[in-house]
């Protein structure tokens, strides 16, 4: 009797791989990034003729920052779907910025002044736990480098770096040697 990979499954007496599926799932997330990326540059540049046309007419300097301030926003979350591409990862750091940039916008809009005593507290109690939560994103390590492949990583040494390809180049010569010569 033979054995059943691990990797497969039977499903209507077919053997379908686990892993093409994933792939192809992760593909077609990839897919969905990239519309996305491309529907926020368009927004982009919208609010960027939205800002020209503000600059034209008689200024409003509220309507100009806000409009600049969410070019900001934009930006940041056009950088957030960057890394989203790099890594298959949402990076908690540049989504904590994007927090921390749509808040100050919100402050900005509304007014410093206009905002009652108990919102402008919780507004700073928020800042401050994000201003917190960034700074802790900032000295943790990334998660990619505690994995066991972390020959990519640029926080681990260059000597254990070495040391794991010195590692790696005496296991395939290993192979190598017991391979016979095609």
């Amino acid at each position: 009797m033979q054995k059943r990979f691990k990797s497969r499954f039977l499903f209507c007496d077919r053997w379908l791989d686990r892993h093409s599926i994933v792939r192809n799932m992760e593909a077609f997330q990839d897919l969905i990034v990239i519309v996305l990326c491309f529907c926020l540059f368009a927004v982009m540049l919208m609010q960027l003729w939205g800002i020209f046309i503000a600059l034209t007419q008689p200024l409003d300097y509220k309507l100009v920052t806000a409009k600049v301030l969410f070019v900001l926003i934009l930006v940041e979350l056009f950088r957030l779907l960057m890394v989203y591409l790099q890594e298959h990862s949402i990076s908690v750091g540049v989504a904590v910025e994007v927090t921390i940039v749509s808040l100050l916008r919100e402050v900005v809009v509304h007014g410093a002044l206009e905002i009652s005593e108990v919102k402008t507290a919780a507004i700073c109690g928020l800042l401050f736990i994000l201003g917190l939560l960034l700074l802790v994103c900032a000295k943790t390590p990334h998660m990619d480098c505690m994995s066991a492949n972390t020959k990519f990583c640029p926080i681990v040494h260059t000597k254990s770096r070495e040391r794991q390809n010195d590692l790696e180049f005496q296991y395939s010569r290993h192979y190598d040697e017991n391979q016979p010569l095609a």
